[in-house]
This record gives C-alpha cells, structure tokens and sequence, in this order.
C-alpha cells in the first residue's frame, strides 16, 4: 500500500558529494516523519537522520554538520545531501517514512529497499 523508492547512491571518493533522494507513493493521504538508516556490513541498521513532517531535524552525531536532510511534502519525497564522505560512510542506506496516513484510514510504516553508497579512500 506505500512504496519508498530510493535514488542515487553509488561509488564516490572520499570528501565528495552524494544525493539520495527517497519518493513515496501508494494511497497516500499524508506522510508523518521521514529518515535515513544506513547498514554496514557485519554491523546494525542505524540512524543516520530524520525529519518531522513540518522540519524538525534529528542527525547522528556521526554525519552532523556534513549531511543534510530535507523533503517536499508535496511529493511526498525526502533527501539525504551527503557532503564530505568518508570511507566509513560506506553502508546500504535505507529510507523510512513513518506514520504514513492511507486514504483507508489506516497507518503504515514503510522501508524501501536500499541502496548502496560506497566511498573509496
């Protein structure tokens, strides 16, 4: 009933730059919180960054300062401005949308399917 479809991960150098971008769509009457989680190998999910549906901003201390998120509620969309990547950034990241309000009057949270963000040194 929600699909999160992720965009623009692939292979960069360290210290450059990625976007990812994550769309929702589905019988969707409004989106709650969105965010990021990213993946190592061998190591847990975890947060990289949230947003509240009206802007609040939560990051790991991990990327504060280097990464950047926002969304268009619009279009039902969120981003992930990645600066200043390092090889330990490396992870599938996994975008979440949160509290999803259906046309049926249902809520679901949604996981997309993940896509892979490697940084070389």
């Amino acid at each position: 009933q929600v699909q999160l479809v992720e965009s623009g991960g692939g292979l960069v150098q360290a210290g450059g730059s990625l976007r990812l971008s994550c769309a929702a769509s589905g019988s969707i009457l409004r989106v709650g919180d969105m965010g990021w989680y990213r993946q190592a190998p061998g190591k847990q999910r975890e947060l990289v960054a949230t947003i509240a549906r009206y802007g609040n901003t939560n990051y790991a201390d991990s990327v504060q300062g280097r990464f950047a998120i926002s969304r268009d509620n619009a279009k039902n969309t969120v981003y992930l401005q990645m600066n200043s990547l390092r090889p330990e950034d490396t992870a599938v990241y996994y975008c979440n949308a949160g509290n999803v309000l259906l046309y049926s009057g249902h809520f679901r949270d949604s996981w997309g399917q993940g896509t892979q963000v490697t940084v070389s040194s």
